[in-house]
């Protein structure tokens, strides 16, 4: 593994930090949809309320601009504000049924849980082997995820056992971390793996992810492009970019 080799020694990095849609899983495409499935309802329903025109979300500019990486509720109040929507936050307690930002937000989720449960998930095996080289460099691993449902996934497809610690949507919200572009979750995973960020790696595949990697001092920032927006990546705080992880080791 020449390339991956070359960009990743045991003597320069002490760890890798992946995201898990996008990097790891095919899940981001389950979260667009349904991100997608959610605003067009409530944007439905509120323009015929108002007679104001509907205009639908854009899993091309949306997703990636207001939702892609951030936790649930941070992604619902983005993508309101971007429409000079305000609703009241409400609970995360709040019913599916309820018009709040918690309620969106759990209304989708509970989108997200019935598409888990049918299966059918795939798991990219380029950065599978990318994650099985490293360890046995001896180099460690963790996943940050801005998803409740990531450690599920990951149980799902059998690859739990490849990361030492994982800190998602419940661990942000149980010990109050901003999310993503906020680097909490990043130092938090660091911090639980006992590595320093100028020994350490991110790998993400959406712009508010490598904005954290980069605002929390990472040493090196890898951006996967499965949405076309290499260049956005690159902008936003990518060291390089690949289309996909098994690319390092072709």
């Amino acid at each position: 593994m020449p390339e991956l080799a070359k960009l990743i020694r045991p003597d320069r990095f002490d760890a890798v930090l992946f995201d898990l849609d996008g990097v790891l899983t095919s899940t981001a495409a389950i979260h667009s949809t349904c991100w997608k499935a959610m605003f067009d309802d409530f944007l439905q329903r509120r323009a015929d309320e108002t007679g104001s025109p509907f205009v639908p979300f854009d899993i091309d500019r949306d997703y990636k601009s207001f939702v892609d990486g951030k936790l649930r509720y941070d992604g619902v109040r983005g993508f309101l504000l971007s429409r000079g929507i305000e609703l009241p936050n409400g609970s995360p307690a709040d019913g599916a049924h309820l018009v709040t930002v918690c309620g969106l937000g759990n209304r989708k989720d509970a989108m997200v849980k019935e598409r888990l449960d049918k299966g059918g998930i795939e798991v990219f095996a380029g950065s599978i082997t990318v994650v099985k080289w490293l360890l046995d460099q001896g180099i460690r691993t963790a996943v940050v995820s801005a998803s409740k449902n990531c450690k599920q996934v990951l149980e799902s497809v059998g690859i739990r056992d490849l990361f030492e610690y994982v800190v998602d949507g419940e661990v942000a919200e149980q010990l109050h971390l901003a999310g993503k572009p906020a680097p909490d979750t990043f130092i938090k995973a660091a911090e639980l793996l006992g590595v320093d960020p100028s020994r350490a790696v991110v790998v993400e595949d959406a712009i508010s992810g490598v904005q954290a990697g980069r605002a929390g001092g990472f040493a090196l920032v890898i951006g996967v492009d499965r949405h076309g927006d290499a260049d956005g990546l690159l902008r936003h705080g990518a060291d390089l970019v690949v289309a996909d992880l098994g690319d390092l080791v072709a």
